[in-house]
């Protein structure tokens, strides 16, 4: 399994940015499509597909927040060319899912599924990084509803369509399957380091075809 490649994060001396990045002092708010309404009684988290028990587990909302809380500090690389470094990100770490609900042995991919029917694939090592975080604060403030409130997904050494915003759910993959922009002409790895902005940039092994 190919590995996530982790690197130092935030202000200081470990600020850096990766290739053709620039340094954004405020948040923009980028997204593809209307920001859905958080409906409480409705909403619920799955986990789902080749589950390690062949069993789908669910939490709805409260369920969810009572999950163990951690903070990392992570940056927010965004594929449009800016960068936000040094971001406290709060909320539930993707490895505290995979523990609960655990992925089949021949797991190797994650789908990331979010409102609307968007989605975004990940290799299961860069769900496992230890940064990975399903976000609900930022800086110690609940994340708005254009950041993805109630919940996002934050994988700081990939680009941030990686994580996608107002997250539903994860889907455990024996082989690997593109989700929405992955599809679009998207690089389906999304190293920011490696400038891996588009799929005509994919080498063999990156990605299935398109």
């Amino acid at each position: 399994m190919d590995q996530p490649v982790e690197r130092e994060s935030g202000e200081g001396a470990h600020a850096e940015l990766p290739p053709g990045q620039r340094l954004q002092r405020g948040w923009p708010v980028t997204h593809y499509g209307p920001v859905p309404k958080f409906r409480p009684e409705r909403w619920e988290f799955r986990v789902f597909g080749a589950t390690a028990d062949g069993e789908k587990r669910c939490w709805n909302h409260e369920e969810f927040a009572a999950l163990p809380y951690a903070t990392v500090v992570g940056d927010l690389h965004c594929v449009t060319k800016f960068s936000m470094l040094g971001a406290e990100w709060g909320g539930v770490p993707a490895r505290a899912i995979l523990e609960i609900a655990p992925p089949a042995p021949a797991v190797t991919h994650v789908m990331v599924w979010a409102e609307y029917g968007f989605s975004s694939n990940l290799r299961l090592a860069d769900f496992a990084s230890d940064r990975a975080i399903f976000a609900t604060h930022k800086d110690g403030e609940l994340l708005t509803a254009e950041h993805g409130f109630p919940l996002r997904l934050v994988v700081p050494h990939l680009y941030a369509w990686k994580g996608p915003k107002w997250v539903r759910g994860v889907e455990y993959m024996t082989a690997d399957r593109r989700g929405f922009w992955e599809e679009r002409g998207y690089h389906n790895v999304g190293d920011p380091w490696q400038e891996q902005r588009y799929s005509y940039q994919e080498e063999p092994g990156d990605g299935p075809e398109l």
